[in-house]
């Protein structure tokens, strides 16, 4: 189907080896175990399409570059191939030290000119990459993000070849649970940033007057939560952070119902929980959550604070290489219904959510503190980023706590990525 392989330029191939050494042994070990895991599956390769290299599926092995539409072809022996479909492109994609596929290696021109850009045209290009790749028909596990209807008529399509796709997501979640030294650093970047944005609505928060009517007052107008956002916006783009899943600031009653964003307008008053929860994304996703009180918390309040600190700092010594993670969260579930409190899943008053998610190129990935998971997405290992965050919640009283670190279980043990206070009174901050 198509010219047969043409060498990339002398010039690409010199950036692309210079993107090998970039990789290292500990990216090229990563690979060498998902190959491992095909060819114990019995799969031709990895096929992950995506619309653009940011994908959560395909960044991992790319890195940050600026690739719309490409996929990855990882065969179950043999080199990893990008493949990209614009020529604009080929510099950055061969930037990021893998072999590539070009449009014109993929014959794209013709495919183009025959079938328009539709799912005949992708099928005929995925074709020619598995003939140049070697992949002969097959199972082929499919991951990424991509328009669906195009691929679901371009695998409807390369099934008549002999090509059978099964889901492949779970396999490059395995592969991205461990995080690199360069992913690592990311992510520290990520929540440095995190923890200015805190420590500016502390500052904030601190500097307030409390108004006739309770309402805090700030250059003598009332603060709102909106003003407490445009605050953290403006610093978490000085640090290069975005917030594409927006964030947190709920006050009073909003902070009862764990995943409320808070309204804007919503004007802060003294005595009532301000809970803030940012999670930003640079190269990777960082996610962090504090909850303040300015003034005197009513007493439910101040104890539900002090039971949900010590419920993370008991989460902090238990979370170690090895651990069962579900173990871990099932434990503070027990701590809180001891201390009176209903513990639940899915229930509205208590502690109703999980105690913690990984964290990487997407804000929920694994390790995993559900019950029930396969044994790779439950066990802490030593490369895993990940969350601890106790919360508990009561609607009818109108306020929640919850407060979460994020947490790398490196070589030396659990560090805390976002050493922030824990206290409700932005003051002692």
């Amino acid at each position: 189907m198509g010219a047969g392989f043409k060498p990339a330029p002398t010039k690409q191939r010199e950036r692309a080896g210079r993107g090998m050494e970039r990789i290292g042994r500990q990216k090229i070990v990563m690979y060498e175990a998902l190959q491992e895991h095909l060819r114990q599956r019995g799969f031709r390769a990895l096929l992950v399409m995506a619309e653009a290299a940011t994908d959560p599926d395909l960044v991992p092995f790319t890195g940050p570059v600026h690739v719309r539409r490409s996929f990855l072809l990882l065969p179950a022996t043999g080199e990893a191939r990008l493949g990209y479909f614009s020529p604009m492109e080929r510099d950055e994609a061969a930037s990021t030290g893998l072999a590539t596929l070009t449009p014109q290696e993929l014959d794209l021109a013709r495919w183009y000119s025959e079938y328009g850009d539709d799912e005949r045209c992708l099928a005929a290009a995925l074709g020619q990459a598995f003939l140049l790749s070697g992949i002969s028909p097959g199972t082929l596990a499919l991951a990424g993000h991509s328009a669906s209807g195009r691929l679901y008529g371009a695998c409807r399509l390369l099934a008549r070849d002999g090509f059978e796709f099964v889901p492949g997501h779970d396999l490059v979640r395995r592969y991205r649970k461990r995080k690199t030294r360069e992913q690592v650093r990311s992510v520290r970047a990520a929540a440095a940033g995190t923890c200015a944005a805190f420590r500016r609505v502390a500052r904030q928060l601190a500097g307030c007057q409390e108004g006739g009517g309770g309402e805090l007052i700030s250059g003598g107008e009332i603060l709102t939560a909106g003003d407490l956002r445009r605050e953290i916006a403006q610093e978490l783009a000085r640090h290069g952070l975005e917030q594409p899943d927006g964030n947190i600031v709920a006050v009073g009653s909003q902070a009862s119902v764990p995943h409320t964003a808070g309204a804007s307008d919503r004007p802060l008053k003294a005595g009532e929980a301000i809970l803030v929860d940012l999670y930003p994304h640079g190269e990777m996703f960082a996610d962090c959550t504090r909850t303040f009180c300015v003034g005197s918390p009513p007493p439910a309040l101040a104890e539900a604070h002090a039971n949900v600190l010590k419920a993370l700092r008991r989460a902090h010594r238990e979370a170690r290489t090895g651990t069962w993670a579900p173990t871990v969260e099932e434990n503070t579930r027990s701590f809180f219904r001891a201390a009176g409190y209903r513990a639940a899943r899915q229930e509205i008053t208590g502690f109703v959510h999980g105690l913690g998610h990984g964290v990487g190129y997407q804000l929920h990935e694994e390790p995993t503190f559900r019950p029930g998971v396969e044994p790779w997405q439950g066990t802490l290992e030593e490369g895993d980023v990940f969350t601890l965050e106790p919360g508990l919640y009561d609607p009818e009283a109108g306020w929640g706590v919850r407060l979460e670190d994020l947490l790398y279980l490196g070589p030396d043990g659990l560090e805390n990525l976002t050493p922030l206070p824990y206290e409700l009174n932005p003051r002692s901050w």
